[in-house]
């Protein structure tokens, strides 16, 4: 899938393909989402994700990592 990321996403969980929610879309800026990781994910789960072992506020969301985006959530392929 191609994530089109827009406002209407803000807010909206971020899971993985188990439905486990790893954050929230803060802000989405010119189609970049931009999420706040749950501060419990694994730095495995950040790194696959190209995050990083920092501790930055939010995290850009590639379009590739993206399964499906619905009403309530995003959804990741798995990792």
């Amino acid at each position: 899938m191609c994530a089109q990321f827009t406002s209407d996403d803000e807010g909206k969980r971020v899971v993985n393909a188990d439905g486990d929610e790893i954050g929230i879309i803060e802000t989405v800026e010119r189609g970049n989402a931009h999420v706040n990781p749950d501060p419990g994910i694994a730095d495995t789960i950040k790194s696959k994700l190209g995050w990083g072992d920092s501790d930055e506020e939010s995290y850009e969301l590639t379009e590739r990592n993206v399964e499906t985006i619905t009403d309530d959530e995003v959804r990741l392929d798995r990792l």
